[in-house]
């Protein structure tokens, strides 16, 4: 799914300052405040998506992984719950009121009286917006470790076995189901299985960041993987076949008479695979292979070669 772009939702350039955030924030929140717009879903979802990228934009640390990572990489790393996490929108109205000094009372979301906080808490139900009304008992803190994978296992998934510590002073294994295609700083969600809560709460998330080790033949770009392919001299001139390594072992392809060093041949649906069964390209790059030894035979023919202009 691709990314939102939060700063053409605010409608801002990338180096917009805090004044400007908020100045562009307080506009559009009152343009397509669901009071103003009275059963028009299209204004009720702009709406969400406007207090999402404030949310995002106007958090020093949230903002710099989205500016970062891009939107996409973003929208993997961050739940709704993480983006609103923390974030006081009554900062933005003043005292906690919302919109009310501004003639809006939520009637039709929180009944007469709704503040804004109430608005947003119903809007963006399980976002953990709501709970400030009614005191509960605060999560354990989420945690974050760095886990190690091998370029094949991240390329075709794996089953990954994590310890943490259990809170009692011992340790826990958490098996971990590992996508295929992931990629080193990939952040991946253990819900649950994060720090424990001191007053008996649900427990914190555990977070798992990605290191993807380098390979000896494959190099990764996006989607795609690309490798350099040895063949003999004579064919290239000639024409011939060749052997190219792929993830599932080997595939063979032709190589056309008069081919160049440094061509590039396409292997569609052999880059790096996607839980969505899809696939980016591999793109075997074919070099010269010399021989270690010239026999004298070989430099005789060689040697013919060059007086005829080769």
């Amino acid at each position: 799914m691709k990314g939102k772009d939060y700063y053409a939702i605010l409608g801002v350039g990338r180096d917009a300052g805090a004044d400007e955030l908020k100045k562009a924030y307080r506009k559009l929140a009152m343009q397509y405040h669901p009071d103003r717009n009275k059963g028009d879903k299209a204004a009720e979802e702009r709406f969400k998506q406007i207090n999402e990228a404030y949310a995002v934009l106007s958090d020093e640390k949230k903002r710099k992984e989205y500016d970062t990572f891009g939107a996409e990489g973003f929208g993997q790393r961050f739940s709704q719950e993480d983006i609103f996490r923390g974030f006081d929108f009554s900062s933005i109205f003043g005292g906690g009121e919302g919109f009310r000094g501004g003639g809006f009372r939520s009637q039709g979301f929180g009944g007469p009286g709704a503040g804004f906080e109430d608005l947003l808490s119903q809007m963006f139900a399980g976002s953990g917006m709501g709970g400030r009304r009614h005191a509960r008992p605060s999560r354990g803190q989420d945690m974050e470790q760095a886990v190690s994978l091998g370029f094949l296992e991240a390329m075709k998934g794996a089953a990954l076995d994590v310890q943490i510590p259990d809170g009692a002073g011992s340790w826990e294994k958490v098996t971990v189901r590992i996508p295929p295609g992931v990629s080193s700083g990939t952040r991946l969600r253990v819900r649950g299985k994060g720090g424990h809560s001191p007053s008996g709460a649900e427990r914190g998330d555990l977070f798992l960041v990605i290191q993807v080790e380098e390979h000896p033949v494959f190099s990764r770009s996006g989607s795609d993987l690309s490798c350099d392919v040895l063949v003999p001299v004579s064919v290239m001139v000639l024409g011939g076949s060749a052997d190219v390594p792929i993830l599932e072992g080997v595939r063979k392809v032709k190589i056309a008479p008069g081919t160049q060093p440094g061509t590039r041949i396409r292997l569609k649906g052999h880059g790096v695979p996607s839980k969505s069964g899809s696939a980016g390209d591999l793109y075997a790059r074919i070099q010269p292979l010399f021989p270690d030894k010239v026999t004298d035979r070989a430099r005789q023919l060689f040697s013919e070669l060059a007086d005829q202009g080769w």
